[in-house]
């Protein structure tokens, strides 16, 4: 993991004010990482990091990436980065009580989290660990995920 790491921040519609209130209480933080977001939560993301540092003197631009809204393809895009090693933190605030539409996108997304043995944190007692770890802002390396080694050296003599 490199020094300035990449956090992808999503959220469910239902769960988007919480991770607002989270932004809200850690936009100090957040500045100073690469920032993408999936469609509807980048654009409210990017209007509460503005309002808290607006009265803070910080004129910058967070550097924030905005993708498609998640069921348009944006968790599609997410997990494509997170599979080229572009993103470093996944914090995905993701409605465990209501069924989606693009499920199955959810799923996949999580998926290729594990599988690229990302950190990611799907609610905010996991998200304020994650904020607030000692490893945040140094090199870590998380190693490769040995299900990836096994699957790229898997025996096909069978075929």
């Amino acid at each position: 993991m490199k020094n300035k790491k990449t956090i992808a921040l999503v959220a469910h519609d239902n769960c988007k004010q919480e991770l607002l209130d989270w932004v809200g209480m850690n936009w100090r933080k957040l500045i100073e990482f690469k920032l993408v977001c999936t469609g509807t939560t980048g654009r409210l993301t990017a209007e509460k990091l503005n309002e808290c540092m607006k009265p803070a003197g910080i004129e910058d631009q967070p550097d924030l990436t905005l993708l498609k809204s998640g069921p348009l393809g944006g968790d599609q895009q997410l997990g494509a980065m997170i599979c080229n090693g572009g993103v470093d933190i996944l914090i995905f605030f993701w409605d465990a009580m209501e069924p989606q539409p693009h499920d199955v996108d959810i799923k996949a997304l999580l998926r290729i989290a594990t599988l690229y043995n990302i950190v990611y944190g799907c609610t905010r007692s996991s998200a304020d660990f994650i904020i607030t770890s000692s490893l945040l802002n140094g090199n870590y390396t998380t190693g490769k995920s040995e299900q990836i080694d096994f699957y790229q050296n898997r025996e096909l003599s069978h075929i």
